[in-house]
């Protein structure tokens, strides 16, 4: 028998929160995450649910993941977000 390796993958997200504002969050377990902000689990979120996932891309690595969640948390990368993502 052939054995197949699972490759975690980890994702960048954004979510519209009900006020407006966008949250940049990563995760390798988006369906729970997202959950998690539903169920008003994440203290950052919790006062503006509802939250919809607006966008997510998935990464192979989980510092590539970090890295481009850190850049969409600067200036410039929130204007490429507004720009480009959303």
């Amino acid at each position: 028998m052939r054995r197949v390796a699972i490759k975690i993958m980890y994702y960048v997200y954004l979510l519209k929160l009900a006020d407006g504002s966008i949250y940049t969050g990563s995760t390798n377990d988006l369906q729970n995450r997202v959950q998690k902000h539903d169920k008003g689990d994440v203290l950052a979120t919790k006062g503006k649910r509802p939250a919809e996932v607006i966008y997510y891309c998935s990464f192979p690595s989980k510092e590539k993941a970090i890295r481009f969640e850190k850049y969409l948390k600067t200036g410039s990368g929130q204007a490429f977000r507004n720009k480009r993502l959303i």
